[in-house]
């Protein structure tokens, strides 16, 4: 069995040595490296293939929801680790896999980590969704496209349904799994889901989704 590569985060040298611990006890997780800081990390997850990071939240130089972003085209899936609860839906919409509040027992930390996908790829990720105070998990595979509507988006899943959002595409595009794509100023699709290209409008199902100018290059060298 392929152990699961951990980096633990925290500037807190206790609570990085708890976590360790914990890691330590499981015969399918491996400890790569431990930091005080998740600027020191940056190199690591640049190198190495890293599938879980214990990542704090209140540090020094860099806020761990912040890094989380900065980290986000990554497969890492990350652990927030804090004494700070408020900061759980955050890290929610941040699609982390689990959310643990100090002090954190083995208990917790056990269910945390069972929650790794064991045969994780892009068409089974998941994307959180903020819509007014709802939270929506979805499966990835299962959004056909994305649409701007002034200053929301428009997610269009697979069974019909529609979940608008207040969030940018700009934005949007930096968090989701690489099999979608930019292909105009208003939408991003699912390459999963293309059956075609007819003139300048991508067939999804029963869709003609427009392609700019802008992107009619990248759309057919990437998807043609």
């Amino acid at each position: 069995m392929n152990k699961l590569k951990c980096i633990v985060v925290d500037d807190e040298e206790l609570a990085r040595e708890l976590i360790r611990s914990y890691i330590s006890k499981l015969d399918f997780l491996e400890c790569v490296a431990i930091y005080e800081s998740p600027l020191e990390a940056l190199a690591t997850l640049k190198t190495t293939e890293i599938d879980l990071l214990f990542l704090d939240i209140q540090m020094p130089d860099i806020k761990g929801t912040e890094f989380a972003e900065l980290i986000s085209n990554t497969a890492t899936r990350i652990v927030f680790t804090t004494a700070y609860s408020e900061y759980a839906l955050k890290g929610f919409e941040l699609n982390a896999l689990d959310y643990l509040v100090k002090p954190i027992t083995f208990k917790r930390f056990l269910s945390a980590v069972e929650k790794f996908p064991k045969n994780e790829n892009n068409t089974e990720s998941t994307v959180i969704i903020k819509s007014g105070y709802d939270l929506h998990k979805v499966l990835a595979k299962d959004i056909i496209y994305i649409e701007s509507d002034s200053e929301y988006v428009n997610y269009y899943l697979e069974s019909g349904r529609k979940i608008m959002a207040n969030q940018s595409l700009s934005k949007l595009i930096t968090t989701l799994p690489d099999h979608f794509l930019r292909v105009h100023r208003s939408y991003i699709i699912n390459q999963q889901k293309v059956t075609g290209l007819k003139g300048r409008d991508l067939l999804l199902s029963e869709k003609k989704i427009p392609v700019s100018d802008s992107y009619y290059d990248i759309v057919k060298r990437t998807l043609f």
